[in-house]
């Protein structure tokens, strides 16, 4: 689907083809992250390889996973021997540009053996990265990295600031710079935006709650989508829901094909379905008709499903979501983006009900926001608030409490500390300057 880049977000595109920074281009949600990283991959001039830590953003950018790309061991890397073939050598030699999506879920000792790794396949062991450029996209207000076992706590505490990707080593070598998107897409009600920043930076004072709380109180109209914090929640919601319609359940298998690997596929693998059914799309659709997190109601069910959306009725197939690995071409002397595997489904999921964390990147117009007995991490609350587009749509379970709005200290200290450009602020550049 063509997008149309806002004068920041074209003006970050020119910096990032322009120059070597490394950068880490953030923002609040719903200002566009996505959709630069998506006009960056189809119209970059420099040879770039697009990385993402988990396999469903991997696939949701069109990228690789970085364990994959790089060959690298699942959990804590250390000072492991990095083992390379001459297959991943040739790989890593040939990028202009690394972009990571979801930078903050990747913890720090993983980028420094990302670091490392190019560095070793590159011979050029003094320069961070090898000499690649690094673009990173994310939000650290709104997703942490994984906490692993105690050991890996243990060595984390003993060996870095934090865990999060900015605490990494490389950036003692290397200048980072942070490109801040500011306008937000999402709402257009700026009081309702500027209570959204207030609970993302942990700043909520009385009067705002009071204003949440008062308007999640009423009572949300039949249908409205849950975003909850647990997955049992979810689950419950919507086979509670799919058992009330009447009829027959009809279930729609996945059909994997190639090399697609793993268990957490970007859809379910049985999908069930009736007519009445709330779904949510997971996917654009190339005609605009619906774009990723739109909710309807299925209609019909055949070989095809019948979804209605605002009153107008649309016909939805199956859609593909290709698994990617990046290969050297010694003919073309070029990087290569080989289809691997494929994962065919409808892209729809049943939308009674939510995880927060799977709303991460949707948008909705209502919804009812259950944080349940307590919120389990930074960030969460905002995440579930900041996906609805206006104050009349919130719908809360219970009311916020302080307790609710929690925001990492790290990403507090290094989000005030870390010198920031906002994007519409870029010095203009000329002629686009692709690494040599």
């Amino acid at each position: 689907m063509a997008l149309e880049l806002t004068a920041e977000q074209r003006s970050v595109f020119d910096h990032i083809e322009s120059t070597r920074d490394h950068v880490f281009i953030t923002g609040r949600a719903g200002t566009g992250k996505s959709t630069l990283l998506h006009h960056l991959s189809w119209n970059t001039a420099k040879q770039v390889v697009i990385c993402a830590p988990t396999g469903v953003a991997a696939l949701n950018v069109g990228g690789q996973t970085i364990h994959s790309l790089f060959r690298l061991p699942i959990g804590l890397i250390a000072d492991s021997t990095i083992d390379q073939n001459p297959v991943t050598r040739k790989l890593l030699n040939t990028i202009d540009t690394l972009v990571i999506d979801e930078i903050s879920m990747v913890n720090a000792d993983l980028l420094d053996a990302m670091d490392r790794s190019l560095r070793k396949a590159r011979q050029r062991k003094t320069e961070p990265f090898g000499g690649v450029q690094v673009v990173m996209f994310g939000d650290p207000y709104q997703l942490p990295p994984v906490p692993g076992d105690v050991d890996e706590r243990a060595y984390f505490t003993d060996h870095y600031r934090s865990m999060w990707f900015f605490d990494a080593k490389v950036w003692l070598e290397a200048p980072l710079k942070i490109i801040e998107l500011a306008k937000i897409h999402r709402q257009h009600d700026e009081a309702f935006a500027s209570m959204l920043t207030a609970v993302r930076h942990g700043r909520v004072t009385a009067d705002i709650a009071n204003v949440l709380n008062t308007a999640g109180a009423r009572t949300p109209p039949d249908g409205v989508i849950t975003l909850a914090t647990r997955n049992d929640t979810v689950s419950r919601i919507n086979k509670t829901a799919l058992d009330r319609l009447p009829g027959k359940v009809k279930t729609a298998k996945a059909e994997l094909s190639g090399d697609f690997g793993g268990r957490n596929f970007p859809a379910d693998e049985a999908l069930e379905l009736k007519p009445g059914a709330h779904v949510m799309f997971l996917r654009n659709d190339s005609d605009q008709r619906w774009v990723n997190g739109t909710i309807g109601v299925v209609t019909k069910i055949r070989d095809t499903v019948w979804v209605e959306v605002d009153d107008e009725e649309f016909e939805v197939g199956p859609s593909v979501w290709e698994k990617i690995k990046y290969s050297y071409s010694a003919s073309t002397k070029e990087l290569r983006k080989d289809t691997v595997g494929e994962f065919q489904q409808f892209p729809l999921r049943l939308a009674w009900a939510v995880t927060i964390h799977k709303s991460q990147g949707k948008t909705y117009d209502r919804a009812v926001v259950d944080l349940g007995t307590r919120v389990f991490s930074a960030g969460q609350a905002y995440v579930a608030l900041s996906r609805i587009t206006a104050l009349d749509g919130l719908y809360l379970t219970r009311d916020l409490q302080p307790r609710d709005i929690i925001v990492d200290n790290d990403v507090r200290r290094f989000m005030s500390e870390a010198p920031r450009v906002v994007a519409t602020e870029l010095p203009a550049h000329a002629t686009p300057t692709p690494d040599a």
